[in-house]
């Protein structure tokens, strides 16, 4: 089995080379919602949601046509003008429930007890920054609220999907868990639940999603 080898962390997590990944094509990601997101949130009374990880904003995008009043953080500028855009294209109603804003994710520290809704999907960061990451992003969480966060899991690694081989960087349900105080936190969702992809050969392989789902007790 081979992986892909470990990109530079200094270039990896810079807006400038986010910038030029999303100025290197018209699109990078599908433009459909992340299906975790759908799976765990349709159900979910809108309310203030934080989408951090953005990118060209098609979770923004799908939150706020349910009635969400979403705040999207990226570190790319191009990606949040190209999520603005789309956001306009969707119509007036989808615009103004959308806000779009610039953050280095290892330095940013969004405002506490803030949100009923914190998403993060995706987001992949060396073992000590995600932990500082996922602490904050359950600080920004309001009673009552939930925190959602999707991530690739370590046992992609097992594969020839073609994850990065940086292990530290996939993390299990249970390690976003463990920054969560269990005396403020109820657990819905600890899974790692599984579905087909391809790997760079074009091989059909099943991997693996980290899916922790937690809400705030009121």
């Amino acid at each position: 089995m081979t992986h892909e080898q470990a990109p530079d962390m200094t270039d990896f997590f810079s807006q400038e080379f986010w910038d030029e990944r999303y100025r290197s094509t018209t699109a990078v990601w599908s433009g459909n919602p992340n299906p975790h997101l759908v799976e765990q949130v349709a159900d979910v009374a809108p309310g203030s949601a934080l989408d951090v990880g953005s990118g060209e904003g098609a979770d923004a995008i799908w939150l706020a046509a349910r009635g969400w009043n979403v705040t999207g953080v990226d570190v790319s500028t191009v990606a949040l003008e190209r999520a603005a855009d789309r956001a306009a294209a969707a119509g007036a109603d989808i615009a103004d429930r959308t806000t779009w804003e610039q953050a280095d994710i290892l330095e940013w520290e969004p405002p506490t007890h803030r949100f009923d809704l914190v998403s993060a999907h995706f987001m992949h960061l060396p073992g000590p920054a995600r932990e500082t990451l996922h602490r904050r992003l359950a600080g920004a969480v309001r009673r009552g609220g939930r925190l959602l966060v999707v991530g690739h899991h370590p046992s992609d690694l097992e594969t020839s999907v073609g994850r990065p081989n940086v292990p530290d960087m996939l993390f299990a349900p249970e390690q976003v868990a463990s920054v969560l105080d269990p005396a403020e936190w109820d657990i819905l969702v600890s899974a790692a639940p599984s579905r087909e992809a391809h790997d760079p050969e074009g091989q059909p392989v099943t991997v693996h999603d980290t899916v922790l789902h937690a809400v705030r007790r009121a």
